[in-house]
């Protein structure tokens, strides 16, 4: 492989299941492209991506990193980011900024629980992606039957590169197909003909009239259309199979060339932040059109503006001073101090794949108290968890003032000890953490509507308004629409309508978040800027945005109430393998944690369990598999859907800052305000 001047971009993300091996991929990749000298071990904590000390110390992935390299004339910004089933806000971010993707998957641990989430995430947001099965060379490792798994389990259109020689050694190869292999280029008609109609009549007519080499284009195209995945086996450790990994990706995924878009509007996507030395803000962004360079004023979030300072940008390595970031390219941007993840720099983009502010995996589904153990940094301690969620915004850090208690959100435990070992390494803050409880959702469970009149009943506030809320579909969030005239009244108020109402689902009626449901506005009223005779304005006589914003949440509580709200608990998916002399002893635990078992397989000496378990006891179940299967059970889950709690409702420990919660207060500031 040889390098030249590039011209084209290609943002590409190694995904995969815990302990896969896709840093060990990056790792080889940068080396065979001449980028580094020496390939770095991920148990030696010496990787070029795994920069942070407690990665190093794990031996895990805990942050996403930008590297670049070279293949012809193709700059691949590479984005290795983490296995662990708890860092999967990392992975969500990353997506919004890719082009294509290699799914790592080992060959001796098969296709596994993140494995799966990861590749359904993929298609949906049809990202064109490639399949590495690795690790061939280890003890164990599986070819055709893991094939098998990959086809039946994770995604049916898939097409074997070559196969693999040797499994299980150091001399373990991967030997790549050719026009000259019948049953290859058979497979290639066979799962191509189905996505294009020309090439199975064409095929129909005349096989032999079909030529591989378009074929071979036809594969490129669907691979881009992410309608088909190339399969590749190798290993990252030997080197088997990683040049014609390399081959797939510069022919067969999509690299995008800047310069049409150079001249458009500046606009880009935020998908990490962090702080560099001495404590800035350093944003990492992916342009999809314009150039942003130093010295320009950038909006960005909807309504900030910043200055940018400096400008970096990601080739052949790490990011290099430049001028400007422009189309395609990843760049990292000083000087923007109020910028959060997920932000929009410029004006928002159609070719943004992700979407600012768009979830793709479960939001986290367990939360914590966090507790220093010197009450005297209880002060630093909320300040340093803020640092944290603006690099991690799914933290969700919640504040309650009345117990002076602050709420973290977590994926699993692994999180807690990594915001613990965190806090303590950067801010010399030591912590400990209260039992880990589940987050539940409320739902709406029919349809209510409240109103208050300006000047009418007990109506403290100079404000119209009327809400009615019903319930909307799964996976719908909030949607708030108008059965008014916009033109009613300023706009600025219908905006603190929204606003508030949107902020104050974040707690219902039980205090859980209110999700999948539709708001709509079906009252306004207000009084117009006006004063006494010869006088200025008199804001008792006025209406305010504030009127609204403090009656929004008065009047949704109302309306929440009549509709009627129900507590679902997050439940997960569970696959589990046992010995088959211990799978009588398994089912009566199961049941003992409500797990609802699906399907019983036996498969050789073991029994292969699949079903759903509510999430609040995946980790007592984990705790429980050793003893109870003489360490030999294999436990994978990941979050499927919620579920309505049986009994009675759980309540949510409520935080002051919620509207929802404020209702006397409110009542007593509009009583001294009458």
């Amino acid at each position: 492989m040889h390098t030249s001047s590039t011209s084209t971009t290609l943002n590409l993300g190694i995904l995969a299941h815990v302990d896969a091996g896709k840093t060990s991929l990056t790792e080889r990749l940068l080396h065979a492209a001449g980028v580094i000298d020496e390939i770095g071990r991920v148990d030696a904590g010496n990787t070029q991506t795994d920069s942070l000390a407690l990665e190093r110390q794990r031996g895990i992935t805990i942050k996403s990193a930008v590297v670049s390299f070279a293949v012809d004339d193709v700059t691949v910004n590479l984005i290795d980011t983490p296995g662990h089933p708890d860092f999967i806000a990392e992975v969500e971010r990353v997506l919004s900024v890719l082009d294509g993707a290699v799914l790592v998957v080992s060959a001796v641990e098969g296709v596994q629980a993140q494995t799966r989430v990861l590749m359904r995430t993929l298609r949906r947001l049809r990202i064109p992606t490639l399949v590495f099965v690795n690790k061939i060379d280890r003890r164990g490792a599986r070819h055709e039957d893991l094939l098998r798994d990959i086809s039946e389990r994770l995604v049916p259109d898939i097409v074997p590169m070559g196969a693999a020689r040797g499994l299980g050694g150091r001399d373990a190869a991967f030997v790549p197909f050719d026009s000259g292999d019948p049953s290859y280029t058979a497979r290639l008609v066979d799962v191509l003909a189905a996505h294009d109609d020309a090439l199975l009549s064409a095929y129909v007519d005349d096989e032999t009239e079909l030529p591989y080499r378009r074929l071979r284009a036809e594969l490129a195209t669907q691979t881009q259309q992410a309608l088909v995945h190339p399969v590749y086996f190798g290993s990252a450790a030997t080197g088997a199979g990683v040049t014609e990994l390399i081959a797939g990706i510069r022919e067969l995924l999509p690299s995008e060339d800047g310069a049409p878009l150079a001249g458009e509007p500046a606009s880009g996507t935020v998908f990490k932040v962090e702080r560099g030395d001495a404590g800035e803000k350093i944003a990492y962004v992916r342009m999809f059109a314009g150039t942003v360079r130093t010295r320009d004023r950038l909006p960005f979030g909807g309504g900030r503006e910043g200055k940018v300072t400096a400008v970096s940008v990601f080739d052949r390595g790490s990011a290099t001073p430049r001028e400007g970031v422009t189309a395609g390219q990843i760049g990292k941007l000083w000087g923007l101090g109020d910028i959060r993840i997920g932000d929009v720099v410029g004006v928002p983009h159609e070719d943004g794949v992700g979407g600012a502010g768009r979830h793709h995996f479960a939001p986290p589904t367990l939360e914590t108290v966090v507790v220093p153990t010197r009450p005297g940094d209880k002060g630093v301690l909320h300040l340093a968890l803020a640092q944290l969620a603006e690099q991690d915004p799914l933290i969700d850090l919640r504040q309650d003032d009345l117990r002076q208690e602050v709420y973290v959100s977590l994926y699993g435990e692994v999180q807690k000890e990594v915001i613990q070992a965190t806090l303590l390494d950067e801010y010399g803050i030591d912590v400990d953490f209260r039992e880990t409880t589940t987050i539940c959702v409320e739902r709406v469970t029919g349809s209510g509507s409240a109103f208050e009149i300006i000047d009418k009943d007990d109506n403290p506030f100079l404000a119209t308004v009327g809400l009615r809320v019903d319930p909307g579909p799964p996976g719908s969030g909030v949607e708030f629409r108008l059965e008014i005239e916009l033109g009613s009244m300023p706009y600025a108020f219908f905006r603190a309508v929204e606003e508030t109402v949107r902020e104050a689902l974040h707690q219902g009626v039980h205090g859980w978040e209110v999700s999948d449901c539709v708001v709509t506005m079906t009252h306004s009223g207000y009084w117009p800027r006006q004063s006494h005779a010869h006088g200025t304005f008199d804001k008792s006589m006025s209406s305010t945005a504030g009127d609204f914003r403090q009656l929004t949440p008065l009047v949704l509580l109302s309306a929440l109430r009549r509709a009627g709200t129900q507590v679902h608990e997050p439940l997960h998916r569970f696959r589990l393998s046992v010995p088959d002399d211990v799978f009588g002893q398994l089912l009566p635990a199961l049941s003992r944690l409500r797990a609802v078992p699906h399907t019983q397989t036996a498969r050789g000496a073991s029994y292969v369990v699949e079903g759903e378990i509510p999430a609040a006891r995946v980790h007592e179940l984990e705790q429980l598999l050793p003893s109870l299967t003489r360490g030999e059970g294999e436990l994978e889950s990941a979050f499927e859907r919620y579920q309505p709690v049986r009994g009675e409702a759980p309540d949510r420990p409520r935080t002051d800052r919620n509207p929802l919660c404020r209702k006397e207060y409110l009542r007593e500031v509009a009583g001294v305000r009458r």
